[in-house]
Parts: C-alpha cells; sequence; structure tokens
C-alpha cells in the first residue's frame, strides 16, 4: 500500500462535500508530476484530504476507490499536440475525518517531517507520503 496527500481548495472542493458525495473523482490536475503521482495510484491506498490555501490543513483519510482514468473535464487547449488527452483523475472515498485538523504549520514545524513533500514541494497538488511521515500526522491528527 502507498501514501499519498491531495490537496483541494475548500471553496472549491471541501472535505464536507466529498463526505456528503460518498466518493468523487480527483480531477483537474494539471501538473505533469501529480499526474504521474494520480497514475501510480491503486485500489486500496490511502491519501490525506488537505484544504489548501484556505485552511492549509490536513483534515481527512481518504481511499483510492479506482485507478486513474482520462479526465473528462479538459479543455481543447489542454489537450496534447497529437491530440490526446495526458490528464488523469482516480475516484476516492472519504474514510474518516481527523479529530483535529493538521496544520501547514504544524508540518513544518515538527523535526520528523523536514523531508515531507508538503515542505519541500509545497505546490505539488498530489504528492507521495512516506509511511512514518503518515503515522506522524496522523498522531498529530489525534489518530493512530
Amino acid at each position: 500500500m502507498a501514501y499519498w496527500l491531495m490537496k483541494s481548495e475548500p471553496s472549491v472542493f471541501s472535505w464536507d462535500d466529498l463526505v456528503k458525495a460518498r466518493s468523487t473523482k480527483w480531477d483537474g490536475v494539471r501538473n505533469y508530476a501529480a499526474r504521474n503521482n494520480l497514475e501510480a495510484m491503486k485500489v486500496g491506498d490511502l491519501a490525506l484530504f488537505y484544504h489548501s490555501n484556505e485552511g492549509k490543513a490536513v483534515v481527512g483519510v481518504m481511499e483510492i476507490a479506482k485507478t486513474a482514468e482520462p479526465d473528462m473535464t479538459v479543455e481543447k487547449d489542454e489537450l496534447a499536440k497529437d491530440g490526446s488527452n495526458p490528464w488523469r483523475v482516480v475516484t476516492v472515498k472519504p474514510l474518516k475525518a481527523l479529530k483535529a485538523p493538521v496544520t501547514l504549520e504544524m508540518v513544518k514545524g515538527d523535526k520528523r517531517l523536514k523531508e515531507m513533500a508538503l515542505v519541500k514541494l509545497q505546490r505539488l497538488s498530489v504528492q507521495q507520503v512516506t509511511a512514518a511521515e503518515w503515522k506522524v500526522v496522523l498522531a498529530l491528527g489525534g489518530g493512530e
């Protein structure tokens, strides 16, 4: 199993929106490194749901429910030169909210997380998380 962190602006799509929807296609990713991470995901992998821009905190845990498929929200000008669709989505479902949000400030302040992509690659919207980082973030959020 692999671990991930996926960002969404809460004004666009929040943790509460995911809980209400029960699952969603994680669309709109337009960065090749993030796209490659989506393609690497497997059913059953777990992901941290991170509220970006507003709140800047990990707020929940999701499960990858379906592997990468073409992102049908793509615009014509976002297609590859050959007309193919380079962008992907995965389907995620909520598992549980954290008891307490784990803020970016908390992550940056914890020596155990100094190498985390959230600290080093702050703009990347879909990131890998190591097993050790996963455990620290969950502990900070009041979980196991």
